[in-house]
């Protein structure tokens, strides 16, 4: 969700305004794009922009998806550049309403971390958790930053290992432990003259930084596109050039489950599916300047909607939804080979 490159190396000012000019032009997913914008806003040290962004966001008159999340984002960022009280009374307000999101409980848990309320933090963390994992047989993923976050904090307090703790390290699938993560007495290694202990402390920096961004909502590299039965049906009659593209609908659905199978047996990270519509798709032609019938267009327009936050990530979690909207989970559908 937020972006990380070195402000050095990115005009993140260029950046935010470009998105928000593409705001502009896709209303319909504002959010996402001004969430981003905020986000480079901030990396930029323009705090108040930000805020403005977010103010924007949440007087906006057609609603939010997440309202919880920009309010958190709000008082993170408002904490950041002195307004405490603020920032106070907004994660007091999050947490009073307890969004069924884990995302505004971290950021607001993290955010008291950060300011040293270690205690506030742990309560946090723990007032979400007992919200959202109680009686689940298995934490949804977006719920372990949670689980690692509460971890790492209790381990700063000292506090022994409860049941959480044990289920945040077997969750974590990173090559270091949890424990040596969030050992407090690493901050010590950075102070080293000795090369090896700093070589150590670097590798397990790169591995928790590893776990962070897996956590985070990140553009997708690739993202395919699946076509509807009754849009794909449209598009093939308007633009008949495009069935060499798409033979059948069961072929499609085939060829992108095979596509992103083999995609993630060569490694690539992070794969997403983007979902096409036919009028949205000609708009984007001629945004282009292009016709809907050069298949070239198709790859660009899948980039565009991911960019634009609209994939999902592959494979679904156990026990979802296939990505074909067929109604059934995807471990008895498209994945059921898998």
């Amino acid at each position: 969700m937020r972006p990380d490159t070195p402000a050095e190396t990115v005009d993140h000012n260029a950046e935010a305004a470009r998105l928000e000019r593409t705001a502009g032009r896709y209303p319909e997913d504002a959010e996402a794009l001004l969430l981003r914008a905020a986000a480079h806003r901030e990396l930029a040290g323009d705090r108040p922009a930000a805020t403005a962004l977010y103010d924007r966001l949440l007087s906006s008159p057609a609603g939010l998806d997440d309202p919880h999340l920009v309010r958190a984002l709000k008082a993170a960022n408002l904490w950041e550049y002195g307004h405490e009280a603020e920032a106070r009374a907004i994660i007091d307000g999050i947490r009073a309403t307890a969004p069924r999101d884990p995302a505004p409980w971290v950021i607001v848990a993290e955010a008291l971390e950060a300011h040293d309320e270690l205690e506030a933090a742990q309560e946090t963390f723990t007032e979400a958790a007992r919200l959202l994992l109680t009686d689940v047989p298995e934490p949804p993923y977006s719920t372990h930053p949670l689980l690692f976050g509460r971890h790492r904090v209790r381990r700063m307090l000292g506090a022994p290992h409860d049941t959480w703790d044990t289920l945040a390290d077997r969750l974590n699938t990173a090559p270091v432990s949890l424990d040596e993560l969030h050992d407090p007495k690493r901050v010590w290694s950075l102070g080293s003259t000795n090369p090896a202990e700093l070589q150590a402390e670097i590798s397990r920096l790169r591995a928790e930084l590893g776990t962070y961004r897996e956590a985070l909502s990140r553009p997708f590299p690739v993202a395919v596109l699946h076509w509807p039965a009754d849009e794909l049906a449209e598009l093939v009659a308007d633009y008949p050039s495009l069935a060499a593209e798409y033979p059948s609908y069961s072929d499609h659905l085939a060829t992108i489950e095979t596509s992103l199978r083999e995609l993630a047996a060569s490694g690539t990270p992070n794969l997403g599916i983007v979902t096409a519509t036919v009028p949205s798709y000609e708009a984007f032609a001629a945004s282009e300047g292009s016709s809907p019938a050069d298949a070239t267009l198709l790859p660009q327009y899948a980039t565009t909607l991911a960019a634009r936050g609209r994939a999902v990530a592959w494979p679904p979690q156990r026990g979802a939804g296939c990505w074909c909207g067929a109604g059934r989970v995807y471990g008895e559908c498209h994945g059921k080979a898998a």
